[in-house]
């Protein structure tokens, strides 16, 4: 059912404005977004989509297929708990667009359909964010998404303030960055410092899929904060014995070794990784840059072996899937995708890959239960289409 369709038989109505987002993938730089690194993502062609209609009552009505129903005063705007929790998404969105400057002066109503997968780490979370921030400045601010102070990149800001700030997720800027500057054809580099989003083309006669464990995560309620606040450590222990050092991402490898001592246990694990992978992400796009698919996929793998190992947050789940992928025909690479802690493994392939039922069929009898199975196309940023 469409979005337009769908809000109809809930509100009776018809919306004023239908803005959608893809999902991402990410491919490689995991964990690095917070550390200021280097990440290469995708905008991926499943999409949430918001259908939203302004009315004239002081209420704000949110509908999802298969959440609760929301309703909530339009200034009394305040985050949601158990079954509510999904809601939290656009309301953060909501409130932060109007510390922004956007005059929302009466209620309205929004409902969201959605085919991507909620918890598999394509970050449907963001999605929803993106979808509808651009929703909501269209049907208050008409002809203003992308202009002036609500151009792609605030938004983008917006949206990860909401989910910092309201949500209660300490994200960076990986996923909405994607989801806003995603493209037909091309990955996006995203510099997490410098908050740029760079297209890179595609390579010929390669395909993503997903591998989804049906093992889902819930970024808030997981160790993600927790590797966050690792991370946090490590840095601040670094820098009183490297002077200079801003971001956990601009350490090398070397260092870490040299000052072992001054990381305790997991601390010297996640720096090890964060150090290591920003290396592989360079690499990743040399290799890329060369069509070295090959080399790639090495890279690829090797990152989800150091997501496993040294930042401990891939699940036996996705390590079987791995396992499953990684040798097998038309493989280049596999590895998890987003924040970990359950959710989905992306696979690099040839075009020609035909592999999927062999390595579902393998998972059922390692694990004994099923995988949903994704060839997902890059795809084009958030956009109203109605």
């Amino acid at each position: 059912m469409s979005a337009s369709s769908f809000f109809e038989d809930l509100f009776g109505h018809v919306p004023d404005v239908v803005a959608e987002a893809p999902g991402r993938v990410e491919v490689i730089g995991n964990h690095l977004d917070y550390n200021g690194g280097l990440v290469l993502g995708a905008a991926v062609d499943r999409h949430v989509r918001v259908a939203l209609r302004r009315h004239d009552g002081p209420r704000v009505r949110l509908r999802s297929a298969g959440f609760e129903a929301v309703e909530v005063p339009l200034e009394a705007v305040r985050p949601q708990a158990g079954a509510a929790a999904w809601a939290n998404y656009p309301l953060g969105v909501l409130h932060v667009l109007r510390e922004a400057g956007l005059a929302v002066p009466a209620g309205f109503d929004l409902a969201v359909t959605s085919t991507l997968p909620a918890g598999a780490g394509l970050s449907s979370s963001a999605a929803l964010e993106l979808a509808t921030a651009v929703a909501l400045v269209e049907a208050f601010a008409p002809g203003r998404a992308g202009r002036s102070r609500f151009d792609r990149l605030a938004l983008v800001r917006l949206a990860r303030r909401a989910e910092n700030t309201f949500v209660g997720m300490p994200c960076g800027l990986l996923d909405q960055g994607v989801v806003a500057f995603g493209q037909a054809g091309y990955l996006v580099l995203v510099d997490a410092r410098r908050e740029t989003f760079t297209p890179v083309p595609v390579p010929d006669g390669v395909a993503f899929w997903i591998f989804d464990t049906r093992h889902k995560h819930a970024l808030v309620d997981s160790r993600y904060a927790e590797r966050h606040r690792e991370c946090r450590d490590a840095l601040k222990r670094l820098q009183a014995v490297c002077p200079g050092l801003t971001d956990l991402a601009d350490v090398t490898p070397e260092q870490v070794e040299r000052h072992r001592d001054a990381l305790p246990g997991a601390l010297y694990r996640r720096a090890r990784h964060v150090a290591e992978e920003q290396q592989r992400v360079r690499a990743c796009l040399q290799a890329l840059a060369a069509g070295d698919l090959d080399a790639a996929g090495r890279l690829l793998t090797a990152s989800h072996h150091s997501s496993r190992d040294l930042f401990e947050n891939s699940t036996p789940e996705q390590d079987r899937l791995v396992e499953a992928l990684v040798g097998r025909p038309g493989v280049y690479g596999a590895r998890l995708t987003g924040g970990g802690f359950g959710g989905a493994v992306m696979a690099l392939t040839t075009a020609a890959f035909d592999g999927m039922a062999a390595v579902a069929e393998r998972y059922r009898r390692e694990v004994g239960a099923g995988i949903d199975v994704l060839r997902c196309e890059t795809a084009e940023g958030v956009r109203r289409i109605a």
